[in-house]
C-alpha cells in the first residue's frame, strides 16, 4: 500500500525535461554575390600587385575557378604579371585557359583580336602559334 502512494509522488517529482524540437539551420558563408564589374577590379588590382610567379599562378587558378570569363582587362593585367615575373609559358597558357572557358571558337577568337596590341607589345605567342605545322 506504501508502495503504491511512493511511485505516483516520485514520478510527480521528478523534474520534467521540455524537449525542443530541432530547428533545421542552413550555414552559409554570409558573403554577398561579388559583381562582375567588382570581380574584375578585384583581379586588376591583384595582377597588378603580384610580386611572383606563385601569386600569379595563384591568382589565375582562383580567377579561373570562377563560373564566368575574366573581362579582357583582367587577362591584359594577368600577361603583364607573366611577363613581369619572367614566366612566359604562364603567359601562353592564359590564353589556354581562355580557350576553355569561352563557349565557342568565336569568342575565342574575339579575345585574340582585343588582347592583339598586348601579345604583340610583350611577344606573346598562342599554343597554336607556337605549335603550327
Amino acid at each position: 500500500m506504501m508502495r503504491s502512494r511512493v511511485l505516483p509522488t516520485l514520478v510527480r517529482a521528478r523534474p520534467t525535461v521540455a524537449r525542443a524540437a530541432p530547428t533545421l539551420v542552413r550555414f552559409s558563408s554570409g558573403h554577398a554575390q561579388e559583381s562582375f564589374e567588382a570581380f574584375t577590379e578585384r583581379y586588376v588590382n591583384f595582377f597588378q600587385s603580384a610580386q611572383d610567379l606563385f601569386e600569379v599562378q595563384r591568382g589565375l587558378n582562383n580567377c579561373f575557378a570562377h563560373d564566368l570569363v575574366p573581362a579582357p582587362s583582367v587577362i591584359e593585367a594577368a600577361l603583364r604579371a607573366s611577363r613581369r615575373v619572367n614566366d612566359y609559358a604562364t603567359a601562353v597558357r592564359v590564353f589556354e585557359g581562355i580557350k576553355e572557358k569561352v563557349e565557342n571558337k568565336q569568342q575565342y577568337q574575339a579575345y585574340l583580336e582585343e588582347l592583339k596590341g598586348v601579345r604583340d607589345e610583350l611577344g606573346i605567342s598562342t599554343k597554336e602559334e607556337l605549335f603550327s605545322s
